[in-house]
């Protein structure tokens, strides 16, 4: 009984270790964004024998219906990176001589000074040298026990 226990056991467990090792079909996290696997654009495409973090080994990943695309971008500007060489010149317009020109612009002039405050070269103290001495307050009018609350 036990036998037939563990040997139905194994042989459930066995397609469950070996479905990591088929093939993948890659579906990008946003529609729009292309996911690049060695120069291939494998969006809604079968991979297989990819590697990542659990696998041992690092064979490349096989692309079945991807498209191959470039790294260079279209567009008519210089990337010293790419190492592709420039296009040569560049277009400018001379505008005539006897055109008519723009008018000058207005004068514009600002400066920046700093000064001490104006104050005297000595001030009066806040507090007096030699302080009166403590002035009590005469006690308030009312019913006793209130006297000194406010």
């Amino acid at each position: 009984m036990r036998l037939r226990l563990i040997s139905a056991i194994v042989i459930a467990i066995t397609p469950a270790a070996f479905a990591s090792e088929g093939f993948n079909v890659v579906i990008p996290a946003r529609p729009g964004i292309p996911v690049i696997i060695n120069g291939v654009d494998a969006s809604y495409a079968v991979v297989e024998g990819e590697y990542g973090l659990g696998k041992g080994v690092n064979n490349l990943p096989t692309v079945y219906g991807g498209r191959p695309i470039s790294y260079a971008p279209n567009v008519g500007h210089y990337y010293p990176s790419l190492g592709q060489k420039p296009g040569y010149g560049r277009l400018e317009i001379e505008p005539p001589a006897n055109r008519k020109l723009p008018l000058p612009p207005p004068e514009y002039h600002e400066s920046w000074s700093a000064h001490s405050a104006p104050l005297p070269a000595t001030q009066p103290p806040d507090v007096p040298s030699y302080p009166p001495p403590v002035i009590l307050a005469p006690p308030m009018g009312g019913p006793p026990g209130l006297q000194n609350r406010r």
